[in-house]
């Protein structure tokens, strides 16, 4: 396979090569892709995670009884004014 860098990857690399840290070019890519599976894997197991509590959520939805707007934005409101008291 061949890869053509732009002119700021070659740069990134170079400046990664001076600090000795690594030992080639190749090194540096090794690194860069290993980070990029790893993000992948921590991103789609965040999209699980985030499933797991929508269907969840969804679930219980099913079981609770449905409230109105206003009814619901005042309990929020309640809730913050008895935590405001609490702090006082």
């Amino acid at each position: 396979m061949s890869i053509t860098l732009t002119k700021t990857q070659e740069i990134f690399i170079q400046t990664k090569l001076q600090t000795g840290k690594y030992g080639s070019a190749e090194e540096v890519l090794e690194v860069a892709l290993r980070l990029l599976e790893e993000y992948d894997r921590a991103d789609s197991e965040w999209i699980d995670s985030v499933r797991v509590k929508i269907d969840a959520a969804v679930a219980m939805s099913e079981h609770t009884p449905p409230i109105d707007g206003e009814t619901f934005i005042a309990g929020i409101l309640e809730r913050f004014r008895q935590a405001r008291e609490i702090q006082q």
